[in-house]
């Protein structure tokens, strides 16, 4: 990255997507705060990437730690990559519960940080870079909510984009769409449970999504997105890269 964010948050920074953009961020640079849970895991990560992470253990859904993050770092990149692996089991094996765990985290976490960056607000010139899914192109039929939660992140990257807009913020909102990984957990679950629908072995079932993406190519496209004024405001990201989508 050749001019880096001075600061950025990264929610669901412990481990898969979010650790691989973390150390991209901080490669480039950017001193990152990194928001997971789990704080074995975020200390981890902090002896990995040194004094350029800065660990805080904490529910990324929680609407004040989304105020008090901002107020004390000033964040000018914002990439909001919490989420839960979805309860796989067709929709009527599927609880309330279970089929709408990923709203209670995934959308949740979005909407709250989306709300605090426009009304702080964030600083002109500032991204907000959010995780939706592949799934919302064509669904995904044993993942619960899962598809229709990540599809209310783009509504909400649209939403606050126009708000940003109207109120002349100068703050950029973006969407990436992973495309169907073995990498990271909610990957491997999704893999796990299409794999046993079509009655093939795991590694039959990963074969047919070639070529693979990659954490580090996600954490990749993080960085070209944010770092480039004119990008789409929503892209595809597969391991043949990115595309936007229309």
């Amino acid at each position: 990255m050749s001019d880096p964010f001075q600061t950025a948050v990264v929610t669901g920074a412990s481990r898969g997507f979010g650790r691989a953009i973390a150390a991209a961020l901080v490669a480039a640079g950017t001193s990152v705060v990194g928001i997971a849970r789990d704080e074995q895991e975020l200390r981890a990560v902090r002896d990995e990437l040194g004094e350029g992470f800065t660990p805080v253990a904490a529910d990324a859904t929680d609407e004040a730690l989304a105020q008090e993050v901002i107020r004390a770092h000033r964040p000018s990149l914002l990439v909001l990559n919490a989420g839960v692996a979805p309860h796989m089991a067709p929709v009527h094996e599927q609880t309330w519960e279970t089929f709408s765990r990923n709203w209670q985290v995934d959308t949740r976490h979005v909407f709250t940080w989306m709300r605090a960056a426009l009304r702080e607000p964030l600083a002109p010139g500032s991204v907000v870079l959010a995780m939706s899914s592949g799934a919302v192109l064509g669904g995904s039929p044993l993942s619960g909510g899962y598809a229709s939660a990540k599809a209310a992140i783009r509504y909400l990257r649209g939403y606050a984009a126009d708000e940003s807009e109207r109120a002349g913020l100068g703050i950029r909102f973006h969407a990436l769409l992973p495309t169907l990984t073995p990498a990271g957990g909610v990957g491997s679950v999704g893999v796990a449970g299409y794999a046993a629908r079509q009655g093939v072995d795991r590694d039959t079932f990963v074969k047919g999504l070639q070529p693979i993406l990659t954490a580090d190519q996600v954490a990749k496209a993080v960085v070209e997105v944010a770092q480039d004024p004119g990008s789409n405001p929503e892209y595809q990201v597969s391991g043949a890269g990115l595309r936007p989508v229309a």
